[in-house]
């Protein structure tokens, strides 16, 4: 199967957007499913559902308030143009902040998953030893949580290597910028005689998305004890 220039860039886009939004996404990730995890406290609901509203909103609505918030008029958009002259949307950028929110709720929730299933007593212990919150968050709960953590890297990488709806209205799709796999294949299935070219890109598409499933399952399984299945 040999692909284009156009088809090599776009796959090249999109495993490097959804590789930086997955490396941005993972610190707040931990923090929040941590906390979500392990922690009640007021608005914790609604917290949980902002989180996950990214899940169940339409990608194209979702693309559409990233737009209004990053477009040149927008709020946030405006002042990064005026103070920074950075522009956000129609740009590569757009690209990993349209990846990094579709995978961020995916990547929380499987954190919290393993945050919540950590035993408090270790912690108990732990401080009963002297050791500090920081020690036992390092030592004890994050090599815990560390299935969760890979659960939600490998998850949050594969919907965002297919992530479309958000893509193309906040970054557009401009072939050798922000046009991504799932853009690509858009593309050449609204001209004549794209068919080969779309069959390849779809085949191209089924194969990343199904490895990063299986390496999902395979870490999930591999670190959870007794390797049976997170």
């Amino acid at each position: 199967m040999t692909l284009t220039q156009v088809e090599i860039d776009a796959l090249t886009l999109s495993l490097n957007a959804s590789a930086l939004a997955v490396l941005w996404s993972l610190p707040p990730a931990i923090a929040l499913g941590w906390l979500l995890g392990t922690r009640r406290f007021p608005g914790h609901g609604l917290v949980n559902a902002l989180v996950h509203l990214p899940l169940v909103l339409p990608p194209v609505v979702l693309g559409y308030l990233l737009l209004v918030l990053l477009g040149r008029n927008g709020p946030l958009g405006s002042f990064l143009w005026t103070q920074f002259g950075l522009r956000i949307a129609f740009s590569e950028s757009a690209v990993v902040i349209a990846c990094a929110v579709v995978g961020f709720p995916l990547m929380v929730r499987a954190i919290r998953q393993s945050a919540e299933g950590i035993d408090p007593r270790l912690g108990r212990a732990a401080r009963s030893l002297g050791a500090s919150e920081i020690r036992i968050f390092a030592t004890v709960t994050l090599p815990l949580m560390a299935p969760g953590i890979l659960a939600g890297l490998t998850l949050a990488f594969a919907r965002a290597v297919g992530e479309f709806g958000a893509t193309i209205t906040l970054a557009g799709n401009i072939p050798g910028r922000t046009q991504t796999l799932p853009l690509a294949l858009f593309s050449v299935t609204q001209s004549p005689g794209g068919e080969d070219a779309a069959l390849r890109l779809c085949l191209l598409s089924l194969a990343l998305a199904g490895a990063a499933l299986m390496a999902s399952e395979a870490v999930s399984r591999r670190l959870s004890p007794q390797g049976e299945p997170a």
